[in-house]
């Protein structure tokens, strides 16, 4: 390792604070003594003696360092659980938690939620009340719900009150929602409260991630032509309200982590869409024929899992949609925000999957 890599994550109570987990070191002044130190390797880890003007030892844990090796890396990060890619079949037995586990003070319940939807990228609670009141108290127990141009909590019929194609009688395809946001929405809820005088209005849900791996493996030049394009968007049918990302050249198809590779989120909705103008005109056709077979992925009857309930949804990999309905159709959910709906989940695994140390929050955790 570099002397300086050390001298910057010493975690002692002098360089790194041990409540609010800040650094308190004043990192450019301290590493012009890096080159000089002294290791030394004990049993509980490394030991390194700064030659500062007050003479500092530092003690780095074998584990963490083996965690955060950078050359060569040794650990291969494992933030979240592995992901279960599923199609049409899901419907044999998709994943399902009880509303009043979800409801116990004792978070098992909402651990488990939380952990399904990392795992599926969606998961329905049963035994909800169909009312807006237990849907709303249900949502916050993830986090605080995001307000949005819609409102804070949703209850909405199809009377247009809003300017979007949600508030109507109209099918949608399969889409992610806030694909005009600059951070689309992390978890979106829907709970059908009522439906009467009518029929259709069926939820539609398609693994992005699953079509994503199809495509990548089965068409990889179009996989890497939507991770790379721009695809601007909008929201602008509300006279009070014009959404468009920023940068307004919006973001590709396919998102991934820049330090590994993994595609981490889908964004898509072919209605939103605005002009298309992040293609080059070599690649027009091209670009056009790649979301013709993003499209045919998504829209195929392997891809399609229909369900007449409403479940909670990871709006960063699952696409949902619905059929057309008639008759009065009454739904209501939220919008949680991605870094409430990490947040919780990395807290709740904390709990339930890390020794509590003395003292709370260990300094060598993996996230800090």
């Amino acid at each position: 390792s570099h002397h300086i890599w050390l001298r910057d994550h010493c975690r002692c109570s002098k360089c790194f604070h041990p409540i609010t987990k800040q650094r308190l070191l004043n990192t450019f002044e301290a590493s012009s003594y890096a080159p000089l130190a002294r290791l030394t390797p004990t049993s509980e880890g490394l030991s390194v003696v700064w030659p500062e003007n007050q003479p500092h030892v530092s003690v780095y844990p074998w584990s963490w360092l083996r965690q955060n090796s950078y050359d060569p890396p040794l650990f291969s990060e494992q933030t979240s659980t592995k992901k279960v890619l599923w199609g049409s079949s899901i419907k044999q037995d998709p994943p399902t938690v009880d509303y009043a586990k979800v409801m116990h003070p004792d978070d098992a319940g909402l651990y488990q939620w939380l952990s399904k939807i990392d795992e599926f990228g969606f998961c329905f609670v049963k035994g909800v009340p169909p009312t807006p009141e237990a849907t709303e108290e249900l949502s916050t127990r993830i986090g605080f719900i995001r307000e949005t141009q819609y409102g804070k909590f949703w209850d909405f019929t199809s009377d247009l009150a809003k300017g979007d194609t949600a508030y109507t009688t109209l099918a949608l395809g399969a889409h992610t929602d806030n694909t005009y946001f600059t951070d689309p929405c992390g978890i979106q809820l829907f709970h059908l409260l009522s439906h009467t005088h009518g029929s259709g209005g069926a939820t539609l849900l398609v693994d992005g991630f699953r079509a994503a791996s199809l495509l990548r493996s089965q068409h990889p030049t179009v996989y890497a032509l939507l991770a790379r394009v721009p695809v601007a968007a909008h929201a602008a049918g509300e006279p009070g309200a014009l959404y468009v990302p920023s940068p307004r050249s919006g973001f590709p198809v396919l998102g991934h982590d820049r330090a590994t590779g993994e595609l981490v989120q889908v964004r898509w909705n072919n209605d939103d869409r605005s002009v298309v103008r992040g293609v080059r005109g070599d690649e027009m056709e091209e670009w056009y024929n790649a979301i013709r077979t993003w499209h045919g992925l998504l829209a195929s009857p392997d891809a399609e899992y229909w369900v007449q309930l409403g479940p909670a949804v990871d709006n960063h990999r699952v696409l949902h949609g619905r059929s057309a309905f008639d008759g009065k159709r009454r739904m209501c959910g939220a919008y949680i925000g991605v870094d409430e709906y990490k947040s919780k989940l990395a807290v709740l695994r904390e709990k339930f999957e890390t020794p509590q140390t003395e003292g709370g929050r260990s300094i060598w955790h993996p996230y800090i």
